[in-house]
């Protein structure tokens, strides 16, 4: 019953790895990079922090004027809000990289998504064209995988 009609449509494409040795030391040393990363991040915002204090203080007449103690107090209010999330982005990485060291060789995981297009006519089942998954093996696409 189709008239001719074609549209084009965008789809999320789910991308699954197969854990190989490779594969888990890539994403191992990923993990590890970014824990590095948040790392020196939290110590650059130490330094940052101690250092804006310090500037306050300095460029007051009073340094224990009520104002400069309210600024002083906002700036440790803001460090400790970023550290904080800093440290949950640690925490998260530390939780993956542990998720990373228990799978087992072969076990198949979601690595992400793509997007791709796809033509849909009359008839076509629209679940159908949306639900596609490329299993890759170290970088190579083994499957394509209609849910």
């Amino acid at each position: 019953m189709s008239d001719g009609t074609t549209l084009s449509i965008k789809r999320s494409i789910t991308i699954r790895a197969i854990v190989t040795p490779s594969w888990k030391e890539d994403a191992e040393r990923e993990l590890s990079n970014a824990i590095s990363t948040t790392d020196q991040q939290l110590s650059q915002l130490e330094q940052e922090g101690q250092q804006v204090v310090s500037d306050v203080r300095s460029q007051s007449a009073n340094p224990l004027d009520p104002r400069v103690q309210d600024q002083v107090a906002q700036v440790q209010q803001q460090v400790a809000a970023k550290r904080a999330e800093l440290e949950e982005q640690k925490r998260n990485l530390l939780q993956q990289q542990i998720q990373v060291r228990e799978l087992k060789m072969e076990e198949i995981v979601e690595q992400g998504q793509l997007e791709s297009f796809c033509d849909l006519e009359v008839g076509d089942n629209l679940v159908d064209k949306m639900q596609v998954a490329v299993v890759v093996r170290d970088g190579v696409v083994e499957a394509i995988e209609k849910s």
